[in-house]
């Protein structure tokens, strides 16, 4: 017989279903919109796909565990969106030394209205992930990446990550095009150390003491995303194009296979990135 429920657990599972619901329509309209309709249109369609992605993902992990981000703290849940495209215009800000990727299309645009759709598409990167990586780890085979092990992680062994990664975005600065893979990896190294001085949740911790799953389950994260990230691309209109030294090569969609590599470092930097903005977050950190 099944246990009864209490009333807050109704609550978030009935946010569940809904959430559910709505973001499987908002992904069976919007999809063939985004690929199918003429002209320009993936600067409007973009976010509503999204939307529904985020949603449904966020009603699956409440269906299987009774619980999400979105019924824990909707405020919380809400601000991810605004830090997500300020993120990622950090990365565009990154990009003018790279030279990684351009927009096809932009050009059909004036430079205001191109920032302001771009902003809107930029909110759902964050968000996305966080629910891929609560529904990640709400399988119970990701208990196997935790052992007991009570040992911490050493102040030296955090500085010497944290120069680490000094020394490689330091690099990428220096010679963008022989180094640009350290744009992926140098803010895990710099970020990572600082949250764990702070006392927040960080990754580097966690290994210490034996226990990899928010590692695991970030890392699938970002896998996941970047596979509908690079598949609702490969349609669209203005879309964005690859220029990768070295790499250019069995392609994906627009993407070099080599390049998926580079989506667990950037959910990594986004778990980072969430913690170095919230001392506290509702989050399931593990």
């Amino acid at each position: 017989m099944e246990a009864s429920r209490s009333p807050d657990e109704e609550r978030q599972r009935a946010i569940g279903r809904r959430e559910l619901r709505l973001g499987l329509i908002l992904v069976s309209l919007f999809w063939p919109l985004n690929w199918f309709l003429p002209g320009p249109r993936t600067a409007w369609l973009f976010f509503p796909l999204w939307l529904g992605y985020i949603l449904a993902m966020d009603g699956l992990v409440s269906r299987r565990s009774g619980s999400s981000l979105l019924s824990r703290d909707g405020r919380w849940f809400i601000t991810l969106f605004p830090l997500s495209s300020v993120i990622w215009w950090l990365f565009e800000l990154f990009n003018l030394r790279a030279q990684n990727w351009v927009y096809v299309g932009e050009e059909d645009f004036s430079p205001w209205l191109f920032v302001l759709c771009s902003s809107l598409s930029f909110s759902t990167v964050l968000p996305a992930v966080l629910v891929t990586s609560e529904w990640m780890g709400s399988f119970s085979w990701l208990s196997r990446c935790r052992r007991e092990d009570r040992r911490t992680t050493g102040k030296q062994w955090l500085f010497s990550v944290f120069v680490a990664g000094l020394g490689m975005f330091s690099l990428f600065l220096l010679f963008p095009k022989l180094f640009f893979p350290f744009l992926w990896t140098s803010l895990v190294c710099l970020i990572d150390p600082i949250n764990a001085w702070r006392g927040r949740p960080s990754l580097l911790k966690a290994i210490g003491r034996g226990d990899w799953r928010p590692l695991v389950s970030f890392g699938l994260a970002g896998l996941f995303c970047g596979f509908f990230w690079e598949l609702w691309n490969s349609r669209s209109y203005p879309y964005w194009a690859y220029h990768i030294p070295f790499f250019d090569f069995w392609h994906l969609f627009a993407m070099p296979l080599p390049g998926y590599l580079g989506y667990p470092p950037f959910a990594w930097e986004l778990y980072g990135l969430t913690h170095l903005v919230w001392r506290r977050t509702p989050l399931r950190v593990y």
